[in-house]
This record gives structure tokens, sequence and C-alpha cells, in this order.
């Protein structure tokens, strides 16, 4: 059974002018329950992710400033949304989405948060709307608990997963390779394991191809016994942060080509939906909801 994590605090409203972002935390689930995707049932609402969890990963000073309301302005500034309690339980949440969608990975095959994908947290600090990062606390626990020893995070968000890069830069049982595009945010880069720039207006079929080469060697070459996937769907043409030129169909044919490699290969993955910021919020929740029904066509 696709097990699929979600909670109405993921749609947790926030001050005129960080409302839109959020809207299609509370379409995607009702899109897929209309058009019969899923159920009630394939749905699960994630606790709230324990403290000795997420210091496995970020900086205990870092997390209490957080928890306590007490992070500097810059640091509000960096992160984007205003900081506040219900902002800080809605990420705590997502990360135990994340957690709980590895779990089912490994029974089910594949799982998905309807959120998450929090790739510009850093171990002490957060950006990009971004506070903690879901993948990374996620993959400290399948190597904390001995459930995974050697991870493979997929990130094809048009951003660079730059807090996932630092967090596990000097840790050899993570591989981390970002697909995103060269000039955008963030304007500083760390260094993946593997980082593919890609130029503004990158096409389906010369991103696809990059695509086809590169994961098939990866998993010769990284041997993943588990593969966290960030979808981002802010690779199309038309998101207005994107700077790429993805078709509907190219960003469908890329999560059916990464769905499709872990079937195959008998790989656990764990779905992030990462970004989308297309003008027209319908566009934003078909490319979604694209990965939710492949995900059901490929594995179920």
């Amino acid at each position: 059974m696709l097990k699929i994590a979600w909670d109405p605090v993921f749609a947790h409203p926030l001050p005129e002018g960080h409302r839109f972002p959020m809207l299609k935390y509370e379409l995607i689930p009702a899109q897929l329950l209309h058009e019969g995707t899923v159920n009630d049932r394939n749905f699960f609402a994630p606790a709230r992710c324990a403290d000795e969890v997420v210091l496995q990963t970020h900086d205990t000073r870092y997390y209490q400033q957080l928890k306590q309301q007490t992070l500097d302005a810059a640091s509000v500034r960096r992160i984007g949304f205003p900081l506040s309690p219900q902002l800080v339980e809605r990420e705590l949440r997502i990360l135990q989405g994340t957690i709980d969608n590895a779990l089912f990975a490994r029974q089910y095959g594949v799982s998905m948060n309807v959120a998450g994908g929090t790739h510009h947290a850093y171990t002490n600090r957060g950006e990009g709307f971004c506070l903690l990062n879901d993948i990374a606390v996620a993959a400290n626990y399948l190597l904390t608990h001995r459930l995974a020893s050697n991870i493979l995070v997929v990130d094809l968000d048009v951003h660079q997963g730059n807090g996932t890069a630092e967090i596990f830069r000097n840790e050899p049982r993570v591989f981390t390779f970002s697909m995103h595009g060269a000039k955008n945010f963030p304007a500083q880069k760390e260094q993946s394991d593997l980082d593919i720039p890609l130029p503004d207006g990158t096409d389906d079929t010369t991103y696809l191809n990059l695509l086809y080469t590169t994961l098939p060697r990866l998993l010769d070459s990284v041997q993943p016994d588990f593969i966290f996937y960030q979808s981002g769907v802010d690779v199309l043409a038309t998101d207005k942060l994107g700077r790429l030129n993805l078709s509907l169909e190219g960003c469908k044919t890329r999560d059916a080509f990464v769905l499709k490699t872990c079937k195959q290969n008998g790989i656990p993955i764990a779905i992030s939906m990462g970004g989308g910021y297309s003008e027209d919020i319908k566009i934003i929740v078909e490319a979604h909801c694209n990965t939710f029904r492949l995900a059901q066509e490929v594995f179920f």
C-alpha cells in the first residue's frame, strides 16, 4: 500500500505574502482523493519528531533557538518565513513524516511525504524556507538504527541541496547527488558528492539524457540500499523561480524513470515533494500529483 504522510499542519497558514506556497499542501491530497488515485487509508498523520532524533543531525544551540523563538533577525530573514511556534511544530511533523516514509518504504518499496524536501537547512542554520532538514534527519535515523548502510540522496529540485551536502560532507555512508540550476539559488553552492549544474533554459531532452546516464551509473558505483528522492517540480518552464525549461510531461518522465529504476533494482525509495512555484497553482498540483500517480502505477 502506498503510504503518504500528510497533516493539516503542513498547510499551516502564514502572514499575507507567504500563503500561496502553502496552498499546494491542501490541494494535492484533495486532488488525489477526488480522482481516486488514493483513499483515506493511504494517508497517515505523523507525530512530532523527538528532540533526540533531531539532534542526531542538527546543532543543539540552533535547535534550542528555534524552539525558544530566539533566533536573531538576520537568521529569520535567511529562512524567509516569519518564525513562530506553529512553524517549528510543522517542521517537526514533516521530519517525522519522512522518517515514517523511510520505514514504510522498507516495507512497501515506496512511501511519500506531501511536504518535506527541506534541503536548504544546514546543521546549524536554516535558509530558503527550510528550518530543519527532513531527508538528512531520516537518513541519520536509518543509519543509527542500522536499517540502511549505504544511502543515496537523489535531489532533482531546481535548487542545489546545499544543506544536505553540508550535513553529509564527512559521512561516507550517504552519497549526495544534486542536479540543479547552475545560476539559481543558492548563490554560494556547497559541494555534493556529485553535482550536475544545469544552464538556464535546459530542456526535456538534455535534462532527461543526463539523468538516464547518471542515475544507473550511481547505482553501480554507490550500491545504495536506500534512496531518498527530492522531487521538486520547480524544474518546470512555468516556474517563476526555476529558470529551466522542462515541460509537464518531461517532469513526469523524470519521476517515472527514478521510480522504475528503484523498483527494478529493488531499492526502497522515500519521496519528499520539494519546491514548485508556477504562477498557476493548477500546474504545481498536477506536477506533484503525477509523482503520486506514478508511485501507485509502478509499485502497486
